[in-house]
């Protein structure tokens, strides 16, 4: 196993088009125990540690740019109020160890289903910036995942910079595992609500062959929402609307049985959850003195 170590971002580029099939390794938290557990052997390795834009982000009038290797720590630390679905989903990420080294361009590179990051950046609606010799271009997060384990990127691209639109609203992310810390996900559920464009946004993990969104019972919420008049009168969410918003919510997920969790049980967490964070983030929405007339 050769291991490339560029000085530069054009280096990194420039490596990776001549090796197509290196793996990029930055926190390592994915790719290392693949390699431990003899599960993957690649001919090259390319660290990208040594290349500063990566651990970099910007807070924008509108948008957060965030470099792919900025950790899940600083995440948490910085970026709370932009994106605080995602730093909510950064809280779940294994250990403090593997926060401060893990980062968000990792999830998207490996792909995983159960990958924590996925759900918020789905529910967010972010875009990725990949890249090449060849130039670069933006992925929609919806456009990203294209199999089990498997993205949108070429051969020669590497994810440069996600670029994820500042929270206008409440978000909310949970997980269910078999233990509190240091689990992969059973299934996870990320819900954002977009008051500016009214709005609702969902993410599901570890529940199907790729990270998804429900888009039914987005569609079937924004429906509710906006012929109920809940975004301008504030009031509270019926429960028939909830039930039927969480039940879509579970019949989007096509998961499998494994080790940790059948695909029944995915089901009902899933719907479970979207219930209580529907609830949670329409709460907030509702004490951010965004609601007048009719709010109890």
């Amino acid at each position: 196993m050769d291991f490339l170590r560029p000085a530069s971002w054009e280096e990194a580029l420039a490596a990776k088009a001549e090796h197509p099939t290196a793996v990029p390794i930055a926190g390592g938290t994915d790719v290392m125990v693949e390699i431990n557990f003899d599960h993957r052997r690649p001919e090259y390795l390319l660290d990208l540690n040594r290349i500063d834009l990566l651990r970099d982000w910007e807070v924008g009038e509108e948008n957060v740019r965030l470099g792919a290797s900025v950790p899940y720590t600083r995440i948490m630390e910085n970026l709370r109020a932009e994106l605080p679905g995602l730093a909510l989903a950064s809280h779940t990420v294994a250990s403090p160890q593997i926060r401060n080294r893990g980062g968000v361009g990792g999830n998207l590179g490996t792909a995983s289903p159960a990958g924590d990051a996925h759900p918020a950046l789905l529910a967010a609606g972010a875009e990725v910036e990949v890249e090449s010799v060849r130039g670069s271009r933006f992925i929609p997060i919806d456009e990203f995942y294209t199999g089990v384990k498997r993205n949108a990127l070429e051969p020669d691209e590497l994810i440069k910079t996600v670029h994820i639109k500042k929270a206008d609203g409440p978000q909310q992310y949970s997980k269910v595992g078999t233990r509190n810390a240091m689990v992969i996900a059973v299934c996870a559920f990320g819900l954002a609500l977009h008051p500016e464009t009214r709005t609702v946004r969902t993410g599901i993990g570890s529940a199907a062959p790729t990270p998804i969104r429900a888009k039914e019972a987005e569609e079937f919420l924004n429906a509710a929402l906006e012929e109920g008049g809940f975004w301008d009168n504030g009031k509270i969410i019926t429960p028939s609307v909830a039930k039927q918003f969480a039940d879509l919510c579970s019949a989007a997920a096509n998961p499998i049985d494994d080790v940790r969790g059948t695909a029944k049980y995915r089901r009902h967490a899933v719907g479970i959850m979207a219930r209580r964070q529907l609830g949670w983030t329409w709460e907030q929405y509702r004490g951010a003195g965004r609601t007048l007339e009719g709010a109890a």
